[in-house]
This record gives C-alpha cells, structure tokens and sequence, in this order.
C-alpha cells in the first residue's frame, strides 16, 4: 500500500511539473527582503537665509536695522535645533572637541601618538587631539564614542550633520587615508540609517571621493573664496554646498565681500561671519551674507 501511494505521489508530481510554464518548475523562488533601505534623507533649501552658529545660537541674524529669520543653520551638536530652519549639527569626527575629555578617558589607544608615545595635536588647535582611525578596532572605538552624537542629532531633531576634520589624513602622514575613509563611510552610512543627510568640510581635494565614494550629500566649506577652490566643491555638489568666509581672510587676501558675491562659482548660500562665530549682541559678531 505505501509502495502504490508513493508511485502514484511521484505520477502526479511529474504531471504537474509538465504543465507547468517553461522554466517554471526550475525557477527558485525569490529571496525575501531582510533588510528596509533607509528612505533619502532631506537636503536644505538652496535660497534663503544661511548662518554659521558654532560658537553661540540664537533665533535670527542681527542684518543692522533689524533681525532676519533665519532658513539654514550649523549648530553645535550639543545646541538645539533652530524651529522652522534646515538645521545641521556639527560633529568633530576625526579630533577631539574641547571642553569633551570625559568622551575620551581612558581611551588613549584611538587618538594618534608621535613617534616618542606622546599624543598628537592639532597645532592650529593645540586643545584637540588627532584621532587615529587607521585600524577597524580603531575605528570601531571611534564610533563607540561618537556614534552615540551623531544618532543623537537625529534624535534631537536635526536634518543633518557635518562632520569635520576630514582632512587630517592629509595634515598627519601616520594617519593611513584608507582607514580614514573607511571611517568616514561609516559616519555616512550612520547618519543615513538614521535619517541625516551628511555634509563634507572641507577638504577641496577630495571632493568626487567624499560624494562619489563615500556618500556625502553636500558640502560646507570655509574660505574657499579665499583659496580659489568653491568650483572643486560647487562642481560635484551643485548647489547644494554652504560656503562661510571670514572677515580677517578676506583681508588677507585683498578681497571684500562684493568680491566673493561676483564669483561665478561661489555658492548659492555664502555668509561672512566672524572667526569665533559669536552670537548676536556679543562683542566681535559678524554677520553678512551674498
């Protein structure tokens, strides 16, 4: 009896497989999706009002007569968002930020060391140490402590991050730039699962890498009317770049304001703004925009 049903079983299933479509009864079924991409993040609006806010925040730039809303803004990661703005937050993401050695106690082996053991310094900012992202454990460190502020943004309500010191690969030749590109995606890839867009600073050298290879969605640059370098950021993120001149910079250079405003390849936002970014009312503030 088990002998007659199995044959009949092996029949019927061999009739099936006939009538099926060509192809069809070989075809694997498709995989199941096991993972949800996360949805494009927001990129800010290329009119309107920029500001640059890192050293104090406050509701509306101070234009002389008056105070002007403000539609785009950088702010500390530690500040709150500007309600109603496009706001990014700004994360130190290859130095140490001052004021945050608890982040790093006991850390040592992820900050960069010279050849007699000593930590490394950023000399145009003697109170951040130079993190050391050559290594995946490293690198895996890193994210440990600055992970937690970048999803941290996103929870606060921020629309994106910047992350600075991108270049330090350029400026410390212990520091390997694979791994500090390796770092950098993971940044990009963090902030993107957690709905930031991610904005590149500085490092006109490699913007096409930063975009192209590393995902960054727009960019925020310091004097590169100064240096000669907007088209290296305009020319690969379109209008979708932050431009912040500074007024001894300019000087420096022989140039004014109206100056930057004529360049052809500046930035559609381009705001001048005092070196330590001041908030308004205080002594020093700067503010003017294109």
């Amino acid at each position: 009896m088990r002998a007659t049903t199995a044959l009949l079983t092996a029949l019927l299933a061999l009739a099936a497989a006939s009538c099926a479509a060509p192809g069809e009864a070989s075809r694997s079924p498709e995989p199941s999706p096991t993972t949800t991409a996360p949805a494009p993040v927001l990129l800010p609006p290329t009119t309107g009002v920029l500001d640059y806010q890192l050293g104090g925040a406050y509701d509306a730039v101070d234009t002389g007569p008056g105070a002007t809303a403000i539609d785009v803004v950088v702010r500390d990661a530690t500040a709150d968002p500007l309600p109603g703005a496009y706001n990014l937050c700004y994360v130190n993401g290859f130095q140490t930020q001052p004021g945050e050695d608890d982040l790093w106690a006991g850390r040592d082996d992820l900050l960069l060391h010279d050849g007699g053991g000593a930590l490394v310094v950023d000399p145009d900012w003697p109170d951040e140490h130079v993190l050391d992202p050559s290594t995946a454990a490293q690198r895996a460190g890193i994210l440990d402590v600055l992970g937690p502020v970048v999803t941290g943004c996103a929870d606060a309500g921020f629309d994106g991050v910047e992350i600075d010191n991108l270049d330090t690969w350029t400026r410390f030749a212990a520091i390997d730039e694979a791994g500090a590109h390796a770092l950098a995606r993971a940044y990009v890839d963090l902030a993107h699962r957690s709905g930031l867009a991610v904005a590149q600073k500085n490092a006109a050298e490699i913007t096409h890498v930063a975009h192209d290879d590393l995902g960054f969605d727009l960019a925020v640059t310091e004097e590169c009317a100064v240096w000669s370098e907007c088209a290296a950021y305009t020319d690969v993120y379109g209008d979708h770049v932050l431009q912040v001149e500074y007024p001894d910079a300019l000087r420096a250079a022989g140039m004014t304001l109206d100056d930057v405003c004529a360049l052809d390849d500046r930035a559609p936002l381009t705001v001048l703004r005092d070196r330590d970014l001041v908030a308004t009312g205080e002594d020093g503030y700067v503010y003017d925009a294109c």
